[in-house]
């Protein structure tokens, strides 16, 4: 009886036991060749889509809400190939898959998809050459984005029409987009392949844990020593794209002894020209990261970058030259001293230096604090040229003789110059000819005729010069990560930027000459009525610039910038949500240096001391909510609203010449909502997505000549309204284990929605309005690439570590930039009864409102005033690699060939804006060799490659 009691109350015991036991799914992951930890790895269990990552030890564990029976975890990192592995869950047992393993991703993608965007594509003086929105998504696994990424991109596709400068770019947490114009200089870290693998992307306005965000998605590029696997990597590469070769080193230690780990590496970039004629390469990249774990809760890091970049520039062309040259013509070189000579570089010197320091206040509290400096400068250079002059210096006349744009694309050496008459006459087409084979066989810059101008008349009518821009940043934030329990988590964070911009022209090389006159040489009546207006200076009256003096304009723009943010998360077992919100205070000012003759006095009003300060105070609101339907089945809604204050480049009418403020300047307002429905499972991925995105009170700054307004001229749109709707589609499927299929789709409308207000400023004016001072824009598409975009191909994994992938991505519904001057009511206005003399008087205000054409015709002004819409077309890519383990090596390579077929297509484009009224644009249209000033393209490259070739140990 007494052993039938015990055995029964063993029986109880054990049930009880059984039932309270917890059911557990732990393991640990290794790197597949070094066999160490692997941390910061997404465990994801595909049927329920909780997620967790790795700890430093490689280690993680679910224990709530384990679901049953089969089950597929899917284990990634950046930089590692993605596996799954199947297992299946009892209730109360605890199943352990210590040891997965993650092989080395031997794909070397950051450096291939890169465009080379001319500046005049961002109006001239905005962050040129430099990468598009790609940047932002080359660490994203979504199907669509690494379509954007790496396939559309050549294309100047733009996901959701949005551009870089509606993205964040984080390195350890500190923002690097620049406050001059809202972008990403990703030249400041180029070069750096083999140490941005740890990035950490979230898609549109998403939660993120280290910042508000924006729409087009943050990316935060993980630069901490200890964060590196341990072992080193060689590579070279040869290419015809933008550079010719690149040579790359990096060794990282992992932990050492002591708690110390370190990172470095060095690269170079080098070309005389890559697919475009003459755009050399020259890039030096090094890099330093060192961190201390002094103890379990504190670990300080220092990083050190600087990736010197000195790139030759490439421009748009009209159809007449494309007819002539093709599209690897560059105007902007020249043979000098039989070698090539490009008079349009862009040079990158801004170094980085950030100290992170890292504080685990306990197991579910982490603060962490971060302190950038950026300094450094970009410099641009160009010829400069003066026009006829006559001035007194120093009791002499010093004549200045005309001085031709030298631009061998200038309107005037091509034959459509001399075809503008309705009837040419027989000499006209002579010249014609003429012009033809002169710029046939050479049309090339000629340096030669620089330096005989300047030593034969004894002075400067031409020089080298650099537009620089030498900025002076401090960053600081605190980041906080609080986990509340197992469903709630906070994040936190305040951010302090302060900028010193300092502006500036520069001689580079005065191309034989003694000196150049500091003068507007083009203001002939100004300098023979001996008034100061075409001073640079008048407080240094006919100085004569040396090289390396600064002349033409000089100034800084101080900037600061406080924010703060906070998020909460929320995770459960059927609905994720967050809530995020932020404030933001902007300040501008500008000082300058030198008393422009054109805008004399200091203060706001002039062009001397300080401006009036601008101030801008921004808030911004976001939520989001997944539902799991079920572990395959997702829907996902985001929705924000949020203010942004102009950037720098918005915000000063002309900041080269004078304080003036831009008129009516406001803060941009965002409302965005996107949904998606997510289908996951082990075979097939797919995302479908609508997105909706009402921008309001914009402002945009352009700069061009205009015959209208007889100068060069700044156009300052404001009040700019626009509208971004459209769908993405991403799928892909895993057919076998070796080939999957993929396709992407994109599909869009970006459009202005309203007339937005339009003046101009120069060194004639202060503001120049025509008629009601807007312009038709409203209905127009916002030029961008393509707004649609369609990819089909395949991938082909061999388990003996080789690969191939083939896509064709086929595109549609591009447009050009339209003018907006020309949309304004200067186009109906008769340029004969507009007295331009006026314009000169001193920098006044004036509108113009003159009489209309006599002959004017709604229909064909319509058809005139019609957007284009460029050809659609297709470009295949092909890519592929292999790999071999020798001994403790991997040796392996890397290839890529786009646009297979070596098609001809137009990536963008926009109208010329010198001459646009109404009797000359119908001119211009019946030039039998095209109009003078039609518009201007980007054409896309032929038949490209890239092959790396590497060693791993």
């Amino acid at each position: 009886m007494k052993k039938s009691f015990l055995l029964f109350l063993f029986s109880i015991a054990f049930s009880l036991t059984s039932f309270a036991q917890q059911t557990i799914v732990k393991g640990s992951v290794l790197d597949g060749t070094t066999g160490e930890p692997i941390p910061d790895v997404t465990i994801t269990i595909e049927e329920t889509g909780q997620t967790l990552n790795t700890d430093a030890k490689g280690e993680f564990s679910f224990t709530q809400n384990v679901p049953l029976g089969e089950q597929v975890l899917k284990i990634e990192k950046v930089g590692y190939v993605t596996k799954r592995y199947p297992i299946i869950v009892n209730e109360g047992q605890t199943v352990d898959i210590s040891g997965m393993t993650l092989d080395f991703d031997t794909s070397d993608k950051k450096d291939l998809f890169t465009i080379s965007i001319s500046d005049a594509n961002l109006n001239s003086e905005d962050d040129g050459l430099t990468d598009n929105i790609s940047g932002l998504l080359q660490a994203s696994r979504d199907v669509f984005l690494s379509a954007a990424a790496f396939d559309f991109s050549a294309t100047f596709f733009r996901p959701r029409g949005l551009d870089n400068a509606n993205g964040k770019v984080l390195i350890n947490g500190i923002e690097m987009n620049k406050q001059f114009n809202g972008r990403p200089q990703w030249a400041n870290w180029g070069g750096l392949n083999d140490v941005q693998r740890n990035q950490e992307f979230s898609m549109g306005i998403s939660a993120n844990d280290y910042t508000f965000g924006d729409l087009a998605g943050t990316n935060n590029i993980v630069m901490r020593a200890s964060k590196y696997r341990r072992g080193g990597r060689v590579s070279y590469a040869s290419a015809n794209r933008s550079y010719a070769g690149r040579v790359m080193g990096s060794y990282s230690s992992g932990l050492l002894e002591g708690g110390w780990s370190y990172s470095v590496l060095g690269s170079r970039r080098f070309g005389e020209e890559g697919y475009i004629d003459g755009t050399l390469y020259d890039a030096n990249s090094l890099f330093v990261a060192v961190e201390k774990q002094i103890n379990d809760k504190h670990s300080i890091n220092f990083t050190g970058i600087y990736a010197q970049n000195r790139r030759g520039r490439s421009t748009a062309i009209t159809e007449e030259v494309y007819n002539l040259k093709g599209r690897q013509y560059n105007p902007f070189w020249g043979e000098f001293n039989g070698e090539q000579r490009n008079a349009r570089i862009r040079e990158t010197n801004e170094p980085i230096l950030m100290l992170n320091h890292y504080w685990d206040i306990s197991s579910k509290l982490k603060l962490n604090t971060n302190v950038a400096y950026q300094f450094g400068e970009i410099a641009n250079t160009r010829i400069d040229n003066n026009g006829k002059r006559i001035v007194e210096s120093n009791g002499q006349t010093i004549f200045i003789g005309g001085a031709r744009n030298p631009t061998p694309e200038y309107y005037q050496n091509l034959p459509s110059f001399f075809l503008q008459d309705a009837n040419p006459s027989a000499y006209d087409f002579q010249q014609a000819y003429l012009a033809e084979q002169n710029f046939i066989n050479d049309g090339q810059l000629d340096w030669n005729r620089f330096y005989d101008a300047n030593q034969l008349n004894g002075y400067n009518i031409y020089a080298l010069q650099s537009d620089v821009v030498k900025d002076q940043q401090l960053s600081i934030n605190s980041i906080l990560d609080a986990e509340i329990n197992d469903n709630i988590r906070l994040n936190a964070s305040l951010n302090y930027r302060s900028l010193n911009s300092e502006n500036f022209a520069r001689i580079e090389d005065l191309l034989g000459g003694p000196g150049y006159l500091d003068i507007d040489g083009f203001n002939e009546d100004a300098q023979q009525e001996g008034n100061a207006t075409a001073q640079s200076n008048v407080r240094t009256p006919n100085r004569i610039a040396e090289e390396g003096d600064k002349y033409r304009y000089h100034y800084d723009i101080d900037a600061d910038v406080i924010s703060t943010f906070a998020q909460a998360q929320f995770k459960y077992r059927k609905v994720d949500f967050y809530l995020g919100a932020n404030l933001s205070s902007t300040a501008y000012q500008r000082n300058g240096f030198y008393e422009n003759g054109y805008f004399t006095g200091e203060g706001p009003e002039g062009s001397f001391g300080k401006s009036e300060k601008v101030d801008f105070t921004n808030y911004g609101l976001k939520g989001g909510l997944t539902y799991k339907v079920t572990g395959s089945h997702l829907l996902d809604v985001n929705a924000s609203i949020f203010t942004k204050a102009p950037n720098i480049r918005s915000s000063f009418a002309n900041a080269r010449q004078n304080n003036q403020i831009v008129s009516d300047l406001q803060s941009e307002e965002i409302m965005s909502v996107d949904g998606s429905y997510i289908y996951r499972s082990p075979k097939i991925k797919a995302r479908i997505t609508g997105f909706y995105t009402q921008f309001n009170k914009g402002t945009e700054i352009g700069f061009f000549f205009t015959e209208g307004a007889a100068s060069l001229v700044q156009e300052i749109l404001t009040n700019v309204d626009r509208r971004h709707v459209g769908g993405e589609l991403g799928i892909e499927y895993q057919i076998t284990p070796t080939i999957k299929l993929k396709g992407a789709a994109s599909v869009g409308q970006y459009v202005y929605t309203n007339n937005p207000n339009l003046s101009y400023s120069s060194n004639n004016f202060r503001e120049l309005t025509y008629g009601d001072g807007t312009t038709n824009l409203e209905n127009l598409h916002i030029s961008g690439g393509p707004e649609r975009a369609y990819q089909i191909g395949f991938e082909y994994r061999d388990p003996d570590f080789w690969n191939i992938g083939i896509t064709s991505n086929f595109f549609s519904n591009a447009y050009v930039d339209a003018s907006a001057l020309r949309r304004s009511a200067a186009f109906a206005q008769d340029p004969e009864f507009i007295n331009t003399d006026t314009f000169f008087e001193g920098g006044g205000v004036f509108n113009v409102s003159g009489n209309t054409f006599a002959d004017y015709d709604e229909d064909i002004a319509k058809e005139l005033l019609k957007q284009e819409q460029f050809d659609d077309y297709m470009l295949v890519n092909i890519i592929g690699g292999k790999s071999w383990k020798i001994k403790d090596y991997f040796v392996g390579f890397f290839a890529t060939i786009n646009n297979v077929f070596d098609k001809e297509y137009r990536t963008g484009g926009f109208e010329q804006s010198r001459r646009i009224d109404y009797r000359n644009q119908i001119t211009e249209q019946s030039n039998p060799n095209g109009p003078i000033f039609g518009n201007r393209y980007f054409y896309g490259n032929g038949t490209t490659y890239y092959l790396n070739v590497y060693v791993r140990f």
